[in-house]
């Protein structure tokens, strides 16, 4: 049985949006950048006009709201968006975790993974011209900065994230040195 597309709750929908944004400190444009995606479609999702498909970008968009993928749908359907879980330092899973970084990794690079400072981002890059070499990235802001301050590092580390994907590999300046200035 297929949905009924007329009893979506758009406006529901652009509130609870804005509502998680707004919380975030994350402006219109900020969502926009982090989940890669117009300032357009994010003011299209707040402005809760009907539609009659959901937009890719509400996908998107749902991870730096801080909610589950699906989160949106369930919305529109009438439902509460599902937060994404937070794991207690406590908890065992992270102490076995722990205990294999310890033993795999050098202890200022686990001092720094294991620290309170709030986490802003992290990524795993397969490093081009290797058979499954990669690097990890994380991303940690000040312990006491405040919601604009990790939108502001979290801003920057986009932009590093897209230079670092665009470096060139070295067969592709083709070995060539750079001249001088006066040809010398």
């Amino acid at each position: 049985m297929t949905e009924d597309r007329t009893k979506r709750q758009w406006p529901k929908l652009a509130d609870a949006i804005r509502s998680a944004r707004e919380a975030r400190g994350l402006t219109q444009v900020a969502l926009a950048e982090l989940a890669g995606i117009s300032e357009g479609s994010v003011q299209n999702l707040e402005s809760g006009e009907s539609r009659t498909r959901i937009p890719p970008s509400l996908g998107k968009v749902e991870p730096h709201l801080g909610w589950a993928p699906g989160s949106g749908l369930e919305v529109l359907r009438g439902g509460e968006p599902t937060r994404v879980p937070v794991v207690h330092e406590g908890s065992a899973e992270l102490r076995v975790g722990q205990d294999k970084l310890r033993r795999k990794l050098p202890l200022r690079v686990v001092d720094e993974l294991e620290s309170d400072d709030p986490l802003i981002d992290s990524q795993v890059i397969q490093l081009p011209g290797t058979k499954g070499a990669r690097m990890t990235v994380v991303v940690h802001g000040q312990p006491d900065a405040t919601p604009q301050e990790i939108q502001e590092a979290l801003l920057a580390w986009r932009r590093a994230e897209r230079k670092l994907h665009r470096l060139p590999d070295d067969d592709d300046d083709n070995g060539d040195e750079p001249q001088a200035a006066n040809g010398s």
